[in-house]
């Protein structure tokens, strides 16, 4: 089994990370492979709405690495996307990408294909307060995307102004230590009922509601 985490930070070695490398230790122990895919410093360009990606299966931009993250995700089994605050609010890289993740992820007309069904987390790093709003932003794509989310003990934040602060929040490492084996648990689930042969659930998809009614429509 794999989980593929999302580091939303320009730091790749910042607090952001740090918090993860808390839950990795916890993923590695229960036999878990891991993979981190850092967003780092490079500029991404927003959603631009082509509808480029509906034809293609892919995003039209191929070169900040929405399309790899796609391509990675397809062979994991659940997901846990991390982000410092600003403004409490997640980082607008991660915010950024993900929509562009999520929107041009539809290879045969089914949206997110790499996501449904798998489950998935948001953590949120922060000097002091706004982590809640945070990881209600981050949720929201595991919710419109049929995804399962973990939950764990409380909040699934963190606090320190620098990487070597992050484990003096002892209750929030724990919080992290809680939330990967909640998700390793949840992972082993689906796929024991996989096994099973219990079916994942048929999802309707013919009925799409625009509320002013116009012939040539855009988002």
């Amino acid at each position: 089994m794999k989980v593929l985490l999302l580091n939303g930070s320009s730091h790749e070695k910042g607090t952001t990370m740090r918090a993860l490398e808390e839950m990795i230790t916890v993923f590695h122990s229960l036999g878990v492979e891991t993979e981190v895919f850092q967003l780092g410093s490079r500029p991404y360009a927003d959603c631009l709405q082509c509808g480029y990606c509906s034809r293609a299966g892919h995003c039209v931009i191929k070169d900040d690495g929405v399309n790899e993250f796609v391509e990675k995700a397809a062979g994991a089994d659940g997901f846990i996307f991390a982000t410092p605050t600003y403004y409490a609010h997640p980082s607008g890289r991660i915010l950024t990408f993900l929509d562009r993740v999520f929107y041009s992820n539809r290879p045969d007309g089914n949206r997110y294909q790499a996501f449904k069904f798998k489950p998935g987390a948001a953590v949120a790093v922060a000097r002091r307060a706004g982590t809640s709003a945070t990881l209600d932003a981050l949720n929201k794509y595991f919710g419109i995307s049929g995804m399962p989310v973990a939950g764990s003990t409380y909040w699934n934040d963190a606090f320190g102004l620098e990487a070597g602060e992050v484990p003096q929040d002892e209750e929030g490492m724990q919080t992290l230590r809680n939330l990967a084996r909640n998700l390793v648990w949840l992972m082993k689930c689906i796929e024991k009922g996989k096994d099973g042969g219990v079916p994942y659930p048929e999802m309707e998809t013919a009925s799409v509601t625009n509320f002013i009614k116009r012939t040539d429509a855009r988002r």
